[in-house]
């Protein structure tokens, strides 16, 4: 395998995981010189999930009728030019509508980085290149807030959106050096039907459930887009059954491996959603924290997250991937548990200690279940699988901060003070309720399934039996 094929789009795609979350503390100094308030202004973060949830199912269709490669390029342009617009804008329409061109980016970047790996990489080699990919996703959003607090602290936070511009510029000149060219296939028509009822009910319920978790809107408005984005979900199934080549391809679900990895996936990336935006408030609310501070702390477990990329590999050979998944939910949520224990007089050591392991289990789930994603899909089919999953990823870290927000404004209603350390302890253990709920598909899964990328090979009785012999 080419590492620098993996390692360039593994750049790409930190700039933009960490551009979901970096402005989350640099809010209120664009918001002052906006002339706005931090909470209008989290309609900026609003518009990026948007943007990424509309856009994301046409990524793979682009790829299979212009070339995986020139998409790609592409999309870091469309990036860039999204960044720059963002650093210059000086009204909240201006600044929202660039937020939106760098979703549009980031929903080509994301899926069509994955469709290149896969198809660039041998199968035996895709936990390994996975492993790489996997380390943006969740070292980003938890790199975004402590970066974006020392940028703006120190410098301004115009420069939280122009650093993307060398990094972007240096993605593109290596993209088209190391990058292979994937032949342009022939794709069907596009299922122009399909993609405006996957547009609305990903972005409705993205829009909905981020309104309604970080209330910058009225509560029916979020609540009024959620129902509409569940109805044209289900409008999308009806027409996917009947159109010959969907959008989004429900077929992909007859696999028992992507099946599961799509369901367990989901549910398990809840916590993920969850988590990086309960911690941070948790320690400036409850422990008294700066930004900066609580950043800092967050940040340990994007060092266990890329500890994984060196053992994935042989951890997967040796358990193979129904055994290593079961056991990294359950890490994963216990940990999640413990995180509800947290008070101002555990030592940060431990705290530390608890989200590096937390990190390391994470990752090895996701590594672990974005290569047993595309174990059994074929080449021709693989386009329609990134798609998929981008935006099952999507939808499930937005549900994920929904929920937790959900249950923070739950709890401060039922008491009818503001926000306190023992809100934050209860939605970290009725996350960990939802999150247990990832190991269900993984149990029922063969436990030698996916054994052509893993390397985990168990011996039938009849090999058995002829070795004896």
């Amino acid at each position: 395998m080419n590492r620098i094929v993996p390692l360039i789009l593994a750049v790409a795609l930190f700039m933009e995981q960490m551009d979901s979350t970096v402005i989350s503390t640099s809010l209120p100094a664009i918001a002052a010189d906006l002339g706005v308030g931090p909470i209008t202004l989290k309609l900026a973060l609003t518009s990026y999930m948007v943007s990424l949830a509309t856009f994301i199912p046409l990524s793979g269709w682009m790829a299979d009728r212009f070339g995986a490669k020139r998409i790609f390029r592409l999309a870091i342009l469309v990036f860039v030019a999204g960044s720059i617009l963002c650093a210059v804008a000086d009204s909240l329409i201006a600044f929202v509508v660039s937020r939106f061109l760098q979703g549009m980016g980031g929903a080509m970047m994301t899926p069509v980085a994955r469709l290149v790996l896969v198809r660039s990489t041998s199968r035996s080699e895709l936990v390994s290149a996975m492993a790489l990919l996997t380390i943006p996703a969740l070292v980003g959003p938890l790199a975004g807030p402590p970066l974006g607090g020392f940028i703006t602290t120190y410098f301004s936070w115009h420069w939280i959106f122009l650093i993307n511009v060398p990094v972007g510029v240096i993605g593109y000149i290596l993209s088209g050096i190391y990058l292979p060219e994937i032949r342009a296939a022939a794709p069907p028509p596009l299922d122009w039907t399909g993609f405006f009822l996957s547009a609305i009910a990903a972005s409705g319920t993205m829009f909905g459930l981020s309104v309604i978790s970080l209330p910058a809107l009225p509560p029916i408005v979020g609540i009024s887009a959620t129902v509409i984005g569940l109805t044209c979900g289900v409008l999308y199934v009806r027409h996917a059954r009947r159109h010959p080549t969907p959008l989004l391809d429900l077929n992909l679900f007859r696999d028992s491996a992507f099946r599961a990895a799509s369901i367990g996936g989901t549910l398990f990336r809840i916590s993920v959603g969850a988590v990086p935006f309960l911690m941070p408030l948790m320690l400036q609310v409850g422990f008294g924290l700066s930004p900066f501070q609580s950043g800092l702390v967050t940040f340990t477990g994007a060092v266990g997250a890329i500890t994984t990329k060196f053992i994935a590999k042989r951890v997967l050979t040796f358990a193979g991937f129904r055994t290593t998944l079961i056991v990294a939910a359950i890490c994963g949520t216990v940990l999640t548990f413990v995180n509800g224990f947290f008070t101002p007089a555990t030592p940060f050591w431990f705290m530390a200690l608890v989200l590096l392991v937390a990190g390391l289990a994470r990752s090895f789930f996701f590594t672990s279940v974005n290569a047993l994603s595309f174990a059994d899909i074929s080449d021709e089919d693989a386009s329609k699988a990134t798609s998929m999953t981008a935006v099952l990823q999507q939808m499930s870290l937005a549900m994920g901060v929904a929920v937790a927000g959900t249950i923070l404004e739950i709890e401060t209603s039922l008491t009818g003070s503001p926000l306190e350390l023992r809100d934050f302890q209860i939605a970290f253990m009725v996350i960990s309720a939802i999150t247990i709920t990832a190991v269900i598909p993984f149990i029922t899964m063969a436990k030698n399934a996916g054994a052509a990328v893993s390397g985990h090979r168990l011996a039938a009785p009849e090999e058995e039996t002829a070795a004896v012999k």
